[in-house]
């Protein structure tokens, strides 16, 4: 019995024993090419004198595979020898992405962390392939095959290639609402980024499918609600289902809208003693009975902190306190404002600027040391530094000083390249084929100093120009500067000018703000001219014109750049005197005023303009013709080019001109079925005008009357304006309604032109 237990205890021990492993006396590493033995034994964090079974081997084994240095690992005890066998893996060579034309290769070696030189690993592969695939399901290419390849080289060398077929974008083939009664899917769709995929949506990549981008959607919704009183309204779900092919995908916006609400009672809790109430509630967006709009109360919390910074108190919390009532429907608003001290603006530190001059700067802040702490004025001065393109960004940093009522000012700015090197073409029935280029820099010598070199090479028109302005004369507000320009006009041909002028003129300017709208100008130029008219016998005649002038221009527009409408109103009165002795003396008056009303959501606009030109002789009666008034082309649509008032009667299509004229235009710009994307606009116009009699020395030619009239003229047509990303484009067909027998039409106008 005891023998028979001992046979049994023997035989227990002999498979138990390599579990609890032997003591290792050697290590021996075979297969190993490039890396020596004892890095081996390094990694695999194993020595002489260890014990080494089963569970031991295998995390050696385990740790070996985990370095990534080889593709085959076998560990195990051979006696009291640890045995190592490896087959290293293959080192890279070269890594390529081939196949790709959406995504560039650089963009997609971001994501690869597969690099030359490395061991090659499948792993680290398949996770490159999985952050490339992400990047183009980003852009809609939900289609997209990524195939990694090896090719083997010499040396146990091999080369990754990561071979794309990119397929096409998974496009939204529609976009469809559930729940909506307030608001139509037309109107819906308008409002979110996301598109539905049509032929002429070449220009933009909203039309694919992007998850992140739909999610966005779900919160401009929102937005789009709380603007429309909706204060309840929910996106309880964004469904999207892809076709069968995987193609296309459709999704669908479930809402939950909720009841519309009104303001109720509005007040103000006003902690300072020094700010009366009324200069709180003035500043007031939100009414009550008006609809409750989320972006009214964001812009009253912020006019409210304007105005109590106004005051010198810096830093106050405002919280808007809603009280909602479920059964009238409405919303009462409390805005809580946290009262601080006044604090004032101790310094302004200009930081960044290595080449604009502080002075530069300081001249743009509306603010210096000593003023009351103000959020309002600190971002103005920050979109006026901005506006100058002269910096890529502009911080405003106020800090504390401890223990005072100051504030320091750090103004960081980050400067960018202030020189353009611009060019473009265009066409047009006024110039014809133009080709145009130029350079400016905008920040000469970091003086904030403009000057300017441009030239144009027309069908009709050529000019050479050369500009210098100094913005900040004597370091005041007054700009100042000086023009070169030599224009050669080919108008023999053109219309019913009938004439060539070739004019060098230099001149010098002064302008200066009055107030937030207005400014003026004065201006002092010198032309030379010569003068070809084809009615005279003498050929080109030399004439020289002496201008003193001043100009007054009011400025007042509400823009929404986005659908490049405005409401408001700019107006330009001049008044120039020609003489001091040169060929010709006159007096010109001009003006010119256009009104602007955006509606329908800033949609629709009804723009109407009114221009008036008079030109007193002072020296006589006479005043050359290349300086007279002309009509028709843009300024009277449905005519040519000088196409309207009286003309000679034996080059029935040669205009006199006029010395004075009135002209105007009527026009409703509206969106058509295109999206607003595209800024493309439809529009119906109604123009009119009258252009005044020559001098009375033009009543005749050759003895007999010319056709002199001042009648007025009016057209009415339509047109499309398109804002290419190139440049605008304007097509517009006019039909006079008052028309003369000798007047000449042009029903179609293209305007075209660019810059690159």
């Amino acid at each position: 019995m005891k023998y028979k237990n001992g046979i049994l205890i023997a035989s227990l021990l002999s498979i138990v024993a390599p579990a609890y492993g032997a003591t290792v006396s050697r290590i021996d590493v075979t297969g190993n090419r490039r890396m020596d033995a004892e890095s081996v034994r390094i990694l695999a964090d194993v020595k002489v004198g260890d014990n080494v079974g089963t569970h031991r081997a295998n995390e050696i084994a385990k740790r070996l595979q985990t370095s990534g240095y080889f593709s085959k690992i076998n560990v195990r005890m051979s006696g009291n020898v640890l045995k190592i066998d490896i087959a290293e893996a293959p080192t890279i060579n070269m890594v390529t992405v081939e196949g790709n034309d959406e995504i560039s290769t650089d963009d997609l070696k971001k994501e690869i962390k597969t690099k030359e030189r490395a061991s090659y690993d499948e792993s680290t592969i398949g996770a490159d392939v999985q952050r490339m695939l992400t990047v183009y399901q980003r852009k809609g290419f939900f289609g997209t095959k990524i195939e990694p390849q090896k090719i083997e080289l010499d040396d146990n060398r091999v080369n990754v290639v990561y071979e794309i077929s990119e397929g096409h974008p998974t496009w939204i083939t529609d976009i469809k609402f559930d729940g909506n009664k307030k608001f139509s899917d037309r109107t819906l769709r308008g409002e979110i980024l996301s598109r539905e995929h049509a032929w002429w949506r070449f220009m933009t990549q909203f039309d694919t499918f992007d998850e992140d981008r739909i999610q966005y959607d779900a919160q401009m919704l929102r937005q789009f609600y709380l603007r429309n009183g909706y204060v309840d309204f929910a996106v309880t779900d964004t469904n999207g289902v892809f076709t069968p092919d995987r193609e296309y995908y459709s999704v669908t916006f479930t809402v939950n809208e909720g009841p519309r609400y009104k303001y109720g009672k509005i007040s103000v809790d006003n902690p300072f003693d020094d700010i009366p109430d009324d200069e709180l509630t003035d500043v007031l967006v939100v009414k009550s009975g008006d609809v409750y709009n989320v972006d009214e109360v964001e812009e009253t919390l912020a006019k409210l902190r304007s105005r109590v910074a106004d005051y010198g108190y810096a830093f106050i919390s405002i919280e808007p306190v809603p009280t909602k009532d479920a059964d009238d429907k409405t919303i009462d608003l409390n805005f809580k404002i946290q009262k601080t001290n006044r604090i004032y603006l101790n310094t302004i530190n200009i930081l960044g600027n290595v080449r604009t001059f502080d002075s530069v700067i300081e001249q743009l802040l509306p603010m210096r040391a000593g003023d009351p702490f103000s959020l309002q004025t600190i971002e103005e001065g920050r979109q006026k530094l901005m506006r100058t393109r002269y910096f890529k960004d502009v911080q405003m940093v106020p800090t504390r000083v401890a223990g005072e009522n100051l504030m320091n000012l750090d103004i960081r700015v980050d400067e960018q390249p202030t020189g353009e090197l611009s060019g473009g073409f265009g066409w047009s029935n006024i110039n014809g084929f133009m080709v145009d280029a130029g350079i400016t820099e905008n920040n000469f010598m970091g003086r904030g100093q403009i000057v300017q070199l441009r030239a144009s090479i027309a069908e009709y028109q050529k000019q050479a120009l050369f500009s210098f302005t100094e913005p900040y004369l004597f370091g005041r507000q007054l700009s100042g500067g000086f023009d070169v320009s030599y224009t050669m006009y080919d108008y023999s041909n053109l219309g019913g000018f009938g004439y060539d002028r070739d004019s060098l003129t230099v001149a010098g300017r002064l302008g200066w703000r009055l107030t937030d709208h207005w400014t003026q100008s004065l201006r002092l130029s010198a032309s030379f001219d010569q003068n070809y008219d084809i009615q005279a016998e003498d050929g080109w005649q030399d004439a020289s014109l002496y201008t003193l002038g001043t100009n007054l221009r009011y400025h007042n527009l509400d823009t929404n750049f986005e659908q490049n409408t405005h409401t408001g109103v700019v107006a330009n009165l001049g008044l120039a005197y020609t003489g001091f002795g040169g060929t010709e003396t006159f007096m010109r008056y001009s003006g010119d005023v256009i009104g602007m009303v955006k509606f329908f959501d800033d949609r629709w606009q009804i723009r109407s303009s009114l221009n008036f030109g008079y030109i007193q002789p002072l020296d006589g009666d006479y005043v050359s013709r290349v300086y007279r008034y002309f009509l028709g082309g843009e300024s009277l649509r449905g005519f040519d080019v000088a196409g309207v008032g009286s003309r000679n009667w034996w080059y029935s299509t040669y205009a006199l001109g006029g010395l004075w004229k009135i002209n105007g235009s009527t026009q409703l710009n509206f969106p058509i079925f295109i999206p607003d994307e595209y800024q493309v606009k439809g529009f119906v116009f109604a123009d009119y005008g009258i252009l005044g009699k020559p001098p009375k020395q033009e009543y005749k030619f050759m003895g007999v009357p010319n056709d002199i009239d001042q009648d007025w003229r009016t057209s009415v047509g339509f047109g499309i304006y398109w804002n290419t990303p190139m440049g605008p484009m304007n097509f517009s067909w006019g039909w006079p309604l008052k028309i003369n027998e000798y007047d000449r039409e042009q029903r179609f106008l293209l305007s075209f032109e660019t810059q690159f």
